[in-house]
């Protein structure tokens, strides 16, 4: 079984301004609303590929619990703690003029001790030995910065592997803690380093460096030119593929969840980056942070090109 976790969980609204002008009346196109939260946004994305998940999050107020009957709706399994205040509503600007998207994000409510104290139990209680466990998005500010680190300490030494997408202290502490495998972005690698990446080489070296502190897989995402895998025996690159983009959101949640997927259904790291290019492709097609359909993600598959990446061995 897979679990997301998404301790900072928001309802997204995506408005569309062609030609947006800061300091004057702007007319929105379009809006729609989306439940979102990067773990969330994997577990839909996991429900397209066909894989079961369950949604783990800390809900509050009226929002909390319309964005939990929106995933029920959905048929996505819950299990919830409530937290104190309301759960955040995250502004999506969208100009297609400019081919450019703007995030305004909300802090979300404060999680205290004994709500995050009722999840990991929760999560015990739930999450068996060979299951995944998937981390992913911002700590709010009331959780300590190393809570991602504790549960992977916790869950890894009960044979549970876990995966882990977040940035800035988090991130750091967790990378310490020694997770199955990490997602980072060029710039999130270039920031915990302390250093540029300028070359594949250069990112290459700098995930094997972490592969020995203890990190398994590691998938660095590069935008527009495609991906960085690397497996304990493997270093693999694809490049990106050229396609209509409407908004990035949600798009290396799609990559989590390709690779979630593949090894639930035991394909090899070549077809597991491959479904990780195709479906974040397709991600970026889509308004908001609705996943793709799956024929998309069918139809770009025969495109990406995959080959070892520069420096492998």
């Amino acid at each position: 079984m897979i679990y997301t976790l998404t301790l900072n969980p928001a309802i997204d609204k995506t408005a569309v301004i062609p030609g947006l002008t800061p300091g004057r009346v702007n007319r929105i196109a379009s809006v729609r609303e989306d439940v979102g939260g990067k773990g969330v946004n994997v577990s839909k994305c996991l429900q397209i590929l066909g894989v079961q998940s369950t949604v783990c999050a800390f809900w509050a107020g009226s929002a909390g619990e319309q964005a939990q009957q929106a995933l029920r709706a959905l048929g996505l399994p819950l299990l919830s703690v409530q937290a104190e205040g309301q759960t955040r509503t995250n502004l999506k600007i969208i100009d297609p003029d400019a081919h450019c998207n703007t995030d305004l994000n909300e802090p979300g409510p404060d999680i205290g001790p004994e709500a995050l104290e009722q999840m990991t139990e929760r999560l015990a209680q739930a999450v068996q030995p060979g299951d995944l466990l998937i981390l992913s998005g911002s700590v709010p500010r009331s959780v300590p910065a190393s809570c991602y680190a504790s549960l992977i300490r916790r869950f890894s030494a009960r044979g549970t592997r876990v995966f882990l997408d977040a940035d800035g202290e988090p991130f750091r502490l967790g990378v310490e803690a020694g997770p199955g495998f990490i997602k980072p972005n060029r710039e999130e690698l270039e920031q915990y380093l302390g250093r540029e990446l300028p070359s594949e080489g250069d990112i290459l070296r700098a995930c094997r460096g972490l592969q020995a502190l203890g990190v398994g897989e590691i998938l660095v995402s590069l935008g527009a030119e495609g991906a960085l895998y690397v497996t304990q025996h493997e270093a693999l690159r694809a490049d990106g593929l050229r396609v209509c983009v409407r908004s990035t959101v949600g798009a290396g949640d799609s990559m989590v969840a390709a690779i979630a997927c593949g090894l639930a259904r035991g394909l090899d790291a070549a077809e597991r980056l491959r479904l990780a290019v195709s479906i974040s492709a397709a991600s970026v097609m889509c308004a908001g942070s609705e996943p793709p359909a799956m024929q998309t993600v069918r139809e770009l598959m025969p495109r990406v090109t995959i080959r070892p990446a520069d420096g492998a061995v």
